[in-house]
């Protein structure tokens, strides 16, 4: 079998490239554009690797609903007193945590290829380094979409009716969408400096779990004990948990919002950049 490579040095005069602009001689794409490309490139592969093994989805649409079914009808009627009413304070932080856990699976798989050597074939390719760690993060980005969709399909079916508009209630999924799609550089870089991948697993739900059941996902924040209301409030989680519900349930949204992109934004600038560096020094 013959591979054809795109060269993109040398190019003859008027060469064209895949987008149709024209090149002058040895002069190379837009990097920009080149990283886009190849970084979609290689999420394509992600995505059809999900395709084909369809029980890599198991967790994200399997694991919401228990989560629902064991907190809603465990605690609701002691919490809140009304199943219905406590399902719908609790969706909302479940879909926040629901991805959070789907995103550890990027880091797993990101080190299984590690250990496989399928990382050694890209660097034998003419794509930028970091396109195959964005790759892994944009192909699962479906994971979340799954989780969502499930999640919200089955709340519909067990009472829950969101109390805004569908607009507002998008705005609620893209920004957890966004928000778990920053945590996952955090799982990226563990499945970069990690050397096994169940290493992987076990550190990123040791951090998960603090970061999701400390929150006010189950009970309103001044219930709890001072103490643990302080980590509240400064726990990224509690912020994205608390906007959900204001964009899906109504009530004020005050700077949840703002606060949640923020720490979004602030996550990717930090880990992004040095799972990119430590992936370099790996392979």
């Amino acid at each position: 079998m013959t591979t054809t490579i795109e060269r993109d040095h040398g190019a003859g005069p008027n060469t064209r490239t895949p987008a149709g602009s024209t090149l002058t001689k040895g002069q190379p794409p837009a990097r920009p554009f080149r990283l886009v490309r190849h970084s979609l490139a290689l999420a394509r592969r992600s995505l059809i690797k999900t395709l084909r093994t369809p029980e890599q989805l198991l967790d994200v649409t399997l694991q919401p609903v228990m989560f629902v079914v064991i907190f809603v009808y465990l605690l609701g009627g002691a919490i809140q007193g009304s199943q219905v009413g406590y399902l719908t304070f609790l969706l909302p932080a479940i879909m926040v945590q629901s991805v959070m856990f789907a995103s550890v699976a990027t880091g797993f798989s990101l080190n299984t290829d590690v250990k496989k050597g399928v990382f050694d074939r890209f660097r034998s390719l003419p794509i930028a380094r970091s396109a195959p760690l964005i790759g892994s993060v944009v192909g699962d980005l479906v994971r979340f979409v799954v989780s969502i969709v499930v999640l919200l399909g089955f709340g519909y079916a067990t009472g829950y009716r969101i109390g805004t508009d569908p607009l507002h209630a998008l705005a609620a999924c893209l920004l957890v969408i966004f928000f778990a799609a920053s945590i996952t550089w955090i799982f990226v870089l563990l499945g970069v400096i990690m050397r096994e991948p169940g290493a992987v697993q076990g550190t990123a739900f040791l951090l998960l779990f603090p970061l999701t059941f400390g929150t006010n996902m189950m009970v309103p924040t001044d219930t709890l004990p001072g103490w643990l209301q302080a980590w509240v409030r400064i726990n990224p989680v509690a912020s994205v948990m608390d906007a959900a519900r204001a964009l899906m349930n109504g009530g004020p949204v005050g700077d949840t919002v703002t606060k949640s992109l923020l720490w979004s934004v602030g996550i990717i600038v930090v880990f992004a950049p040095l799972a990119v560096r430590f992936y370099r020094r790996r392979v």
